[in-house]
This record gives structure tokens, C-alpha cells and sequence, in this order.
């Protein structure tokens, strides 16, 4: 399992300028508040692009009209929001949090399957004195 950077905490209208990213691509301010589709004005949308910038979560090219870019990848949010919950809801123990999502769910044969895989990943590596050590 490959470890990915950290994305900052971001709010729900800066989530949704990434969403509108990944979906569409390099856009200007213009393409950005058309793609969008709401009723944030111009200056909004360019102060959230920028702020995503200083972020480092989204990248600015040097043309004009400037051209706005996610920097980041859906992944790295979804990392991120899912590191703070489990340290949150289960002080970082995962089994609790995946006993209770198992437990209260019907997972789909696919689903089974992955969770095994990646069950049979963390085990090859995990080195052997610490598998005990991890149980709970």
C-alpha cells in the first residue's frame, strides 16, 4: 500500500470547485462559474480558485486567461477525510469502525472478495512479530 500526501481540510464549496475539476479539466474563471451552474458569481468563484491554489490543491497557469487545474487527486480528499474519521470515531482502530460498517451492512459478493484481498495485502505486510501485536 503505497502512502498518498495529505489533502487540507476543505469546505463543501471548495470540494465542489474540485468536483467540477476532476469532472472538467483545465478551466478559466468563466468556464469554471458556467460549469458549476450555480449562482456564485464571478469574483466568488475566482476568490475560491485562488484559495485552492494557496492550498496547493489546485494550480494556476501563467496565461492569461489564466487556467485553473486540480493538483490533487479524488483519492487523497477521500484519505484524508476517512484518516480524520477514523481517529475520531474509533481512535484510530480500524477494526471497530470495519466490524461496525460489516456488521450493519449486506455486502455484496464483490465487496467480500475485495475486503479479503485487502486483508490478505496488510497480512503479507505485516511482519510476523507484530501480528500479534495488532490484534485487538
Amino acid at each position: 500500500m503505497t502512502k498518498r500526501k495529505k489533502a487540507p481540510r476543505l469546505l463543501a464549496s471548495e470540494l465542489e470547485i474540485l468536483e467540477m475539476l476532476w469532472r472538467s479539466g483545465p478551466v478559466t474563471i468563466v468556464e469554471a462559474q458556467r460549469a458549476l451552474g450555480s449562482s456564485a458569481g464571478y469574483t466568488t468563484v475566482q476568490t475560491r480558485l485562488n484559495r485552492l491554489v494557496k492550498k496547493a490543491v489546485v494550480r494556476r497557469s501563467p496565461e492569461r486567461p489564466a487556467k485553473y487545474v486540480a493538483a490533487i487527486e479524488p483519492e487523497e480528499v477521500v484519505t484524508g477525510d476517512l484518516n480524520m474519521l477514523l481517529e475520531k470515531v474509533s481512535r484510530g482502530r480500524v477494526v471497530p469502525l470495519v466490524a461496525h460498517l460489516v456488521k450493519d451492512r449486506s455486502l455484496s459478493k464483490a465487496e467480500v472478495e475485495e475486503l479479503t484481498k485487502l486483508i490478505e495485502e496488510a497480512e503479507q505486510q505485516t511482519p510476523p512479530e507484530n501480528m500479534e501485536a495488532r490484534k485487538p
